[in-house]
């Protein structure tokens, strides 16, 4: 057993924990006296329905099953810290940031963001990275991506361009065409999509790949004053990415390959951790910026917008139960303790919503209320509904009342000062915005030379699936970035079909 890595000899090391083994029960407690027959009349008779342990296995595993999340379906928890370092109070109120060296628990998920439950680790995907801090006043969640951009920058498009990451409604196969046909007719997504097709576009494991918030979120500090800010978790394992030739073999002899790396790690002590930062820009910067600072298609370069150090983040625990907190693990944008606010971000806007109704959804009206999500101490007005487990004893469930329910915190009030809005209510098309000085700036410079080289062969093998005519509509696209990029692009795919046509 000594060769076998931790996660393979997972019920090893249970057996070997167990002291005493216990009668086993049915759901309800009853014990059972023969676990591995039914009641029937003589041996070769039919079932008695009255054979409730029978009955109570087969209802229970009918409904087992909840229904998968619609993206991020395939993923991997741990759980562990949130250590401050610096001092940030100038900035936020937020207790979590109150004094250096203050801990607070949290649970990260990681997860790949458009194949099924299971599908590979391994996949050309971003990376989801969700951390939910379990904060004294309330539930922080930050929910973001291995990448600080997004692909799209109106939540309209979000389903749409989600379902051209899923399966063709009729051949329920992965379609080349509808992935390159969205892209192409929405310039929008081609910041993101060169990071997808670079070296990042397929981290080894979660363990050696940043974080990002990607939103715009607005800080308050105890006088009532705001800044603009960016939340950016940077690995201290280092950046370390799959090539595309050693991603496909491990989708065939490891496709819970990341899974199984980021078990492992913290089951051997190795924890992994990863540096807190926020970026900070302030209302007058964002006025004048020359780019939307809300635009989630858009970095804030970091040497106008230089990382501030937060703290620390460690991981050193495994979960004990992947379903319970994992699978019911439920995170949302809009949880945000005081001293943490929303910006005007058209998608950050949109998912204040829907991650909520999604888990309600999934899980239920009170799936707040299972111990993964559950905040130290919820004080409310709700009651009710199916699975209430903490449904507030006896105190008055309406507001106002006279009888000593929760009132208005005035400290959350002086963290909430009032913002400006202005401007007439229309649906602005902004496809035309800006879509090619960031990209391009990552093209130039951010790569080198042999990581444009695989870029480049990764998109043309991948826009070799597609039609002609969106091959020529993206390949202008990239011509706008790079004229260099945009030739080459043409050049892969001319050669892949010349050595197609040669079969």
């Amino acid at each position: 057993m000594t060769s076998r890595d931790r996660a393979t000899n997972q019920l090893v090391d249970y057996k070997n924990k167990v002291t005493e083994v216990e009668s086993v029960t049915t759901a309800y407690g009853n014990q059972i006296s023969e676990r591995a027959a039914t009641l029937t009349v003589g041996p070769r008779g039919p079932v008695l329905l009255q054979d409730q342990n029978l009955i109570d296995e087969l209802v229970h595993f009918e409904r087992e099953r909840i229904p998968e999340r619609v993206v991020h379906a395939k993923g991997a928890g741990a759980f562990g810290y949130l250590e401050i370092t610096d001092d940030i109070t100038r900035y936020s109120a937020a207790k979590v940031f109150s004094s250096v060296g203050k801990k607070t628990p949290l649970g990260v998920r990681f997860s790949t963001v458009g194949g099924e439950s299971g599908s590979a680790d391994t996949a050309r995907d971003p990376r989801g990275f969700a951390v939910k801090i379990y904060t004294e006043d309330g539930i922080w969640d930050i929910t973001g991506n291995n990448t600080p951009i997004f692909f799209i920058r109106d939540p309209i498009l979000f389903p749409s361009f989600i379902h051209t990451q899923k399966r063709n409604p009729q051949t329920h196969l992965k379609d080349p065409d509808a992935f390159w046909d969205f892209m192409s007719l929405r310039p929008e997504t081609m910041h993101q999509l060169l990071f997808l097709f670079s070296d990042r576009g397929i981290p080894d494991g979660y363990r050696c790949m940043n974080g990002y918030g990607s939103h715009t979120f607005k800080l308050v500090n105890k006088d009532g004053k705001s800044h603009f800010c960016k939340f950016v978790f940077k690995t201290n394992q280092g950046i370390k990415n799959l090539s595309a030739q050693k991603a496909e073999q491990l989708s065939a002899l490891d496709p819970d390959y990341s899974i199984r790396d980021l078990f492992n790690a913290i089951a051997d002590g190795k924890h992994p951790s990863w540096t807190f930062y926020v970026q900070i820009m302030t209302a007058e910067q964002a006025a004048a910026s020359k780019f939307n600072p809300f635009d989630l298609t858009k970095v804030w370069p970091q040497g106008e917008y230089p990382l501030i150090r937060v703290g620390k983040m460690v991981l050193n625990r495994n979960p004990e139960n992947y379903f319970a907190e994992v699978e019911q693990i439920a995170f949302s944008p809009a949880h945000m303790p005081p001293g943490i606010e929303a910006s005007p971000d058209k998608m950050l806007q949109a998912r204040l919503f829907a991650y909520g109704d999604t888990h309600r959804h999934r899980l239920g009206a009170n799936h707040l209320q299972l111990p993964v999500n559950c905040p130290f101490k919820v004080k409310n007005y709700q009651r009710d509904g199916p699975m209430c487990y903490n449904n507030q004893g006896s105190a008055p469930n309406y507001f106002p009342n006279s009888f000593g329910g929760p009132q208005n915190d005035q400290v959350a009030k002086s963290l909430d000062p009032p913002f400006a809005v202005s401007g007439e209510a229309y649906r602005y098309d902004n496809r035309d915005d800006d879509n090619f000085t960031q990209a391009r700036v990552f093209y130039q410079t951010v790569l080198k030379k042999d990581e444009q080289d695989r870029l480049i062969e990764n998109v043309a093998a991948h826009l070799s699936g597609a039609a002609d005519f969106i091959q020529e509509r993206q390949v202008k696209l990239f011509r706008q970035v790079d004229n260099q990029l945009g030739e080459r692009v043409s050049q892969g795919l001319n050669t892949l079909k010349r050595a197609k046509a040669n079969l």
